[in-house]
């Protein structure tokens, strides 16, 4: 007879075991939130879950529900199973989750953490449309796939054909669009300051003109 003295029944052992699951989803949260630039404010205007709550679940004294975790999962862009930190299955494949916004649709090729890989396809502008260039915290490295990519850089405006190459500094105005009427398509990778830029580009009104272009 196998001896089982001093082991706790199963059902202790699993509620043990989930309770450690759920405790290590207050920090995540802190993390991902505090990467997007969000304040507790602001998630709670898109989650719908008040401020209070959204407090106490980072901070690990409220259980989160599948009612809350689905919200917030969808405004930090991960999968529901990595927000709980479920293990991994074995399966090495990355489940593609294209996003799509004013004319650019991401489609993420990496899970979260370090250096982030995106598939990035940037449609043309309505005709008219002025570049707006931008800024923010880091590097950007871009292959291109197909069509040909206009890249301005401070002053200076470069065409790149399929199977070139760059990689810049993000501090510097920079745009990035077709240089024609075709889709341009392009390999595109960089760290936590450009995930959060990005991120926050496509969740959030853009101000000045609206073309929709990085």
């Amino acid at each position: 007879m196998k001896d089982t003295a001093g082991q706790p029944p199963p059902s202790a052992s699993g509620d043990r075991g989930r309770d450690g699951v759920l405790a290590a989803v207050g920090p995540r949260l802190r993390e991902l939130r505090r990467r997007h630039g969000m304040t507790l404010a602001e998630l709670a205007e898109r989650t719908g879950i008040n401020e209070s709550t959204l407090s106490r679940l980072e901070g690990g004294t409220r259980k989160p529900t599948l009612e809350m975790l689905l919200p917030l999962a969808e405004v930090h862009a991960v999968p529901l199973d990595e927000l709980v930190g479920a293990p991994r299955t074995g399966d090495p494949r990355i489940h593609l989750r294209p996003v799509t916004r004013d004319g650019l649709t991401y489609v993420p090729l990496s899970r979260p953490g370090g250096v982030q890989a995106h598939k990035l396809l940037i449609r043309p502008s309505p005709a008219g449309t002025q570049p707006t260039l931008r800024t923010h915290e880091g590097f950007e490295w871009l292959y291109v796939l197909a069509g040909r990519l206009r890249l301005i850089l401070g002053e200076r405006s470069l065409v790149l054909k399929p199977g070139e190459a760059a990689e810049f500094d993000t501090h510097v105005p920079h745009w990035l669009g077709p240089d024609d009427d075709r889709t341009v398509e392009l390999l595109v990778l960089f760290g936590h300051q450009g995930e959060r830029a990005h991120l926050r580009a496509r969740q959030e009104p853009l101000r000045g003109s609206g073309d929709g272009t990085h």
